[in-house]
């Protein structure tokens, strides 16, 4: 995590507002957790919404994790405003909701208020042996016909850690980007 905030820290006292979704047990906030180096030992679902900040020498990472259960997710929408990132969180060993969580990304993708937003999908809980590869998701979400803005898969475990960091280089580079 220093990584990413000593490259960010470009533009003293920036803040960067960063919207986490995904379905319900996607590993959303065991995500956040390990940004913010926490145990990730008793995690439960997200009944509304969780927000970490993490200060660095100036600079402000605003991470806004919101529930991802069916009837949260309408008041996705309600976060959108001012986002710079989006961090969209499958679960890869959940297969059998694959279909709703690509129709999820798909609609988040139309959103108006995303238009142009970076979008990281993190393809999560590698660490299982049930796991698709974040090249097989990508291929089944089409990411390829994305054409709008900058997005990168990335495979990674919430869990272990594993993944997340190459993930959040990812985040500066095209918010970087983004600023310039």
């Amino acid at each position: 995590m220093a990584v990413f905030l000593l490259i960010l820290k470009s533009t003293p006292d920036q803040e960067v507002r960063i919207l986490l979704l995904g379905l319900d047990n996607g590993g959303k906030t065991t995500l956040l957790k390990q940004l913010a180096s926490e145990d990730i030992s008793h995690i439960t679902p997200t009944q509304g919404f969780n927000i970490k900040s993490v200060q660095s020498q100036g600079f402000k990472l605003n991470v806004w994790d919101i529930g991802g259960q069916r009837k949260i997710r309408p008041y996705w929408r309600n976060y959108f405003e001012n986002t710079d990132v989006l961090i969209y969180v499958i679960d890869s060993a959940d297969r059998k909701r694959f279909e709703e969580t690509g129709q999820e990304l798909a609609e988040l993708l139309d959103e108006e208020k995303l238009s142009a937003v970076p979008v990281l999908i993190f393809a999560n809980k590698q660490d299982l042996l049930t796991a698709a590869p974040a090249s097989e998701i990508a291929e089944g979400l089409n990411l390829h016909t994305i054409r709008d803005r900058m997005w990168q898969i990335q495979s990674c475990s919430a869990l272990t850690g594993e993944g997340i960091q190459e993930g959040m280089n990812w985040v500066c580079k095209s918010v970087n980007s983004k600023k310039k």
